[in-house]
């Protein structure tokens, strides 16, 4: 192949690469599968590494990193990247409005509202369309560059190819890089598992990333981001925040799909409680909401002050940090038999939940903080995180602080502990120890698995130590007078319990394999194999190699599934449950193609209390059709699905002109597809 054919084949892969890597993390909706994406990256960088003259600027390839720096070099802001003064409370927030009205001599004003991330404050200068140049926000004056780490973040554009308008000639996008909490425990406990230390939070994680002098580094954490605004721009002019919103999601990138647009005081108040709301089931971090004046032309007018604008304004949350103390530890054994080393607290109220609990993860994570009974703690909680230890405030120390030492032998069935080599875990290797069995049988009726409703942990030990529960089988064997005979039930609620269990029979294959809680088979690996496996002794006859082929799938994956499937105890196991009435369904492998289903490519929202089916049963059926099932409800949105009580999202959904479907418009446009 010549020097030309090599060039149009070089252009081609960046193009058509740019294009993929936009599809796949800013709109999700890949059009090629992971594998041709991989091959054409490889085969890009094949001939860049041995023409470098075909490497341009933009390159898809300038996503695994760059050699390492020796330094950070420091670069100016065009426009400082002030700070946020704070609100506290409605009453702050209707101050800062008064005051805006009585400067503008105004008596009305529109506002855009945004989650206050948080993460770590960028900018990213674009020339042309190309990025040039990336910093941290630094003193807000001056920023560290960090331009070779940020390329390395799939959902930044490396050039403005998307926009539905001029690219224009220069402009300074600033947003906020963030991990989200289900990355931030990956990530940490990849680091424990590596014998490194864990990150405190995920703003730490983020800020740690984009700090490394090998950007090769950077390209292997989990970072994201969401853009909120612009510095300097040439080439293109905006007349409001909205405007500025709209544009950037033109130009490629992702904004946060809780911004409000548009709103009035009054809606103002109302986002920020719903925003507090929420804030729990988000999967990333936010300590408040941001408050922007819509008009730039009254943004202008207001101006600045040293340190901040006078036309925005953050009003922050309810603390999630607080300092208590640790009046001893205990272990808990987990389903696998991990001993895990828990701190119990002074009870404190942190983001409106009592704590009196933190996961002090290892005996490592303890030495290395030097944690001892009676220290005086700082404290976190983030969404659904558990509680954690942050930090200990040795200066406070009394003398009488007890240290702690991991057990030898487990402390609930008194076997002998080990430790893996190259493991920070301590296990009980006990497969009999009745706590490992009880946290199996809930990983086993969760709502990711079989979701039995009201088989709680307080039923769950009361099955296991009355000897009515030694397997999951047990639990397809159960009778109303003997569950009616556990403390706080009765007739009624066994009865109740009973037949949830029975429900619970008709489950998914895919929700079957995660339910079994074999070691590395998550959600999407359990998914991974229902597409590829017609039934369950398809999955059970399996070779590693017949799993390791599938895409996506990991070695130690195939070898836990394989391994678990040939154990004579765990056949019989799954024959009993067959033989006591369930059976896994698998949806996945004989769905309709995508494109031939109603929901196909539809994004959706689920909302309420569904009376014929869990909610993650609807998501099932919903992602087995070729949906996209998000958790909030915005313009993107093509049908709410709505239980009982559907709250705000039914609202905004009719505002909106969302269409709206309840559990009858649900299932007759599925059985239209798929009758029965």
């Amino acid at each position: 192949m010549n020097q030309d054919q090599l060039k149009l084949e070089a252009c081609k892969l960046q193009k058509e690469l740019t294009e993929h890597s936009y599809r796949y993390h800013v709109l999700d909706d890949p059009v090629i599968d992971d594998e041709t994406y991989d091959l054409m990256l490889k085969r890009l960088v094949e001939i860049e590494t041995a023409h470098p003259e075909l490497k341009v600027s933009d390159s898809p390839t300038l996503r695994v990193g760059a050699p390492p720096l020796k330094s950070f070099k420091t670069a100016p802001h065009s426009l400082p990247m002030l700070s946020l003064d704070n609100a506290f409370s409605n009453e702050d927030i209707l101050a800062f409005h008064q005051r805006n009205l009585k400067a503008l001599n105004l008596d009305r004003m529109i506002y855009t509202v945004e989650p206050k991330l948080d993460g770590v404050a960028v900018e990213l200068t674009y020339e042309n369309g190309v990025l040039v140049l990336a910093t941290t926000r630094g003193d807000g004056i001056n920023g560290e560059v960090i331009t070779d780490n940020i390329r390395t973040i799939d959902k930044i554009p490396l050039r403005l190819t998307h926009a539905q308008a001029p690219v224009p000639k220069f402009i300074e996008v600033r947003g906020e890089v963030i991990i989200t909490q289900a990355d931030f425990i990956r990530l940490n406990q990849t680091r424990i598992n590596q014998g490194e230390s864990a990150f405190a939070n995920p703003r730490n994680a983020a800020a740690g990333s984009l700090r490394q002098l090998d950007s090769r580094v950077t390209a292997k954490r989990p970072l994201d981001i969401f853009v909120y605004g612009v510095g300097l721009a040439r080439g293109i002019e905006f007349s409001s925040q909205s405007q500025i919103l709209g544009r950037l999601e033109q130009f490629g990138f992702p904004v946060n799909p809780h911004v409000q647009k548009k709103i009035d005081i009054k809606g103002v108040i109302q986002a920020f409680g719903h925003l507090e709301s929420i804030r729990p089931d988000l999967d990333y971090e936010i300590d408040g909401m941001v408050i922007k004046i819509e008009d730039l032309v009254l943004q202008k007018a207001l101006g600045e002050k040293i340190k901040s604008p006078r036309w925005a304004i953050a009003c922050k949350f309810a603390a999630m940090e607080k300092v208590t103390r640790i009046n001893d530890i205990i272990i808990q054994v987990g389903r696998t038999g991990v001993l895990t080393p828990v701190a119990l607290l002074e009870p404190v109220n942190i983001g409106g939940v009592m704590v009196s609990r933190a996961t002090l993860h290892n005996a490592d994570e303890i030495k290395r903080k030097d944690i001892r009974i009676n220290d005086k703690a700082l404290v976190t909680r983030a969404g659904d995180v558990i509680p954690k230890v942050v930090k200990i405030f040795d200066q406070e120390r009394k003398g009488n602080e007890q240290g702690f030492t991991m057990p030898e032998t487990c402390p609930v069935c008194g076997s002998a502990v080990q430790r893996q080599k190259d493991e920070t875990a301590v296990k009980c290797v006990n497969a009999g120890c009745l706590a490992q069995l009880k946290e199996r049988i809930r990983h086993f009726v969760s709502k990711k698995g079989l979701d039995v409703d009201g088989l709680g942990k307080k039923i769950v030990e009361q099955l296991v130590d009355e000897n009515m529960v030694n397997s999951f089988a047990d639990l397809f064997k159960l009778e109303a007078d003997q569950v009616a005979g556990l403390d706080r039930m009765g007739e009624k609620s066994a009865n109740n319990l009973l037949a949830a269990v029975e429900k619970g029979k008709s489950v998914s294959l895919a929700r079957f394999i995660f339910a079994l809680g074999i070691d590395h088979t998550g959600e999407n690996a359990a998914r991974l194999l229902s597409k590829q496996f017609k039934d369950l002794d398809a999955l059970m006859g399996a070779s590693k190699a017949d799993i390791i082929a599938i895409h996506g799938m990991g070695e130690k994956t195939a070898a836990a599934v394989t391994d678990f499937f040939s154990v004579m105890e765990n056949k019989i196991l799954v024959k009993e449950m067959i033989l006591a009435g369930l059976r896994p369904v698998n949806d996945l492998f004989f769905e309709k193609q995508p494109q031939d289903h109603p929901f196909s490519n539809k994004t959706i929202v689920i909302t309420g209390t569904l009376s014929q089916f869990s909610r993650s049963q609807a998501k099932e059926k919903l992602l087995g059709a070729g949906a996209k099932v998000t958790s909030s409800v915005s313009s993107k949105t093509d049908y709410l699905l709505v239980g009982k009580d559907g709250g705000s999202k039914l609202e905004k959904a009719k505002a909106l002109g969302i269409r709206i479907l309840d559990e009858t418009g649900f299932m007759e446009i599925m059985d239209s597809v798929n009758p029965s």
